[in-house]
């Protein structure tokens, strides 16, 4: 599941930094995402981590599972370092240990045990909670960079949130007649399907660190709280202090990381862009005509201006889209 949430986020901030921004709460947005072919391949991954962190929630109690997620985060920074030669500061690598050492913490600490079932009081809450949340990010929506990323972020946070916990009493059920009936598995593709929107609205903003920052911060806390209040999550009895020491140090680690990981993208993306710029088609010149007109003037259409272009030795100009 960490493997997978890591390639996805890499391949997914990608795609988002190469897509029109979008200034309105439009679900549209993921339909232009979706012909990249790059957050394809990365939605792909998240879908595969979505399902094995669906199964580990079975047994698994919230704190562990939704740290584990943020835990990505880490994988990404190494997928950088030896897919696109990022650099690796010792403060980063400081901050992966810390990552790894939060984790086994968390490991150690946690109990397995099956959830409790979420009565009608709680399956209302999440309905409430998602029409706020899409409430909300239809005005945060209106913010640009840095404040933009991190309410949109924090909002997108809130909604993986809700779905872990929607998540962690529908993975008990006894067969498919009522894991396919239950109310929460509506509730559950609801609210990731408005966490994925505002996810990529929120990395359109500028601040990919901000986003991902936020994002993990209200996905892991919520959800942990919740689930050791709600949903029988459970620790080992003496190492209370043990999951309270590695949740906040894993979320620290990814916090940290963020700070890393935006710089290094964003300065490949710009190299990008300038041999784009550099490897782009000379303009199409018109050649004057004897009476100082030129060929492609208003009394000419392009199509008459492409033969004389061919016939100068003019390359044709390409279109963008």
């Amino acid at each position: 599941m960490i493997v997978a949430y890591g390639v996805a986020n890499l391949l997914q901030s990608v795609a988002a930094a190469r897509t029109t921004v979008h200034h309105t709460f439009d679900p549209g947005l993921l339909l232009r995402l979706a012909g990249h072919r790059t957050y394809l391949v990365g939605l792909a991954c998240q879908v595969a981590g979505f399902v094995l962190a669906f199964l580990s929630r079975r047994d698994l109690p919230l704190f562990l599972v939704q740290a584990s997620v943020a835990a990505g985060l880490g994988v990404t920074a190494l997928l950088g370092v030896i897919l696109l030669k990022w650099r690796l500061p010792a403060a980063e690598v400081a901050l992966l240990v810390l990552l790894f050492a939060g984790i086994t913490a968390l490991v150690l600490a946690a109990r397995p045990a099956p959830s409790k079932a979420l009565g009608t009081e709680g399956m209302i809450a999440l309905l409430v909670a998602l029409a706020v949340i899409a409430v909300l990010g239809f005005f945060a929506v209106r913010l640009h960079g840095a404040p933009g990323s991190v309410a949109l972020g924090s909002l997108a946070g809130l909604a993986f949130s809700a779905a872990a916990v929607a998540a962690r009493p529908l993975a008990s059920a006894s067969s498919w007649d009522a894991f396919l009936s239950h109310p929460l598995l509506y509730l559950l593709v609801a609210h990731s399907v408005v966490g994925q929107l505002l996810l990529g609205l929120a990395m359109q903003r500028g601040s990919t660190t901000a986003a991902v920052a936020a994002m993990d911060a209200a996905g892991a806390v919520p959800a942990a709280i919740v689930g050791l209040l709600l949903l029988n999550d459970k620790i080992w009895p003496g190492r209370e202090w043990l999951a309270g020491i590695g949740f906040l140090v894993t979320l620290a680690a990814v916090v940290g990381l963020t700070r890393y990981a935006e710089p290094q993208h964003q300065h490949a993306v710009a190299q990008e862009t300038s041999r784009a710029v550099v490897n782009a088609p000379l303009p199409l010149i018109p050649r004057p005509t004897a009476a100082g007109c030129e060929v492609a003037g208003a009394g000419s259409g392009v199509g008459d201006a492409l033969p004389q272009a061919a016939s100068t030795g003019l390359r044709r100009p390409t279109t963008r889209s």
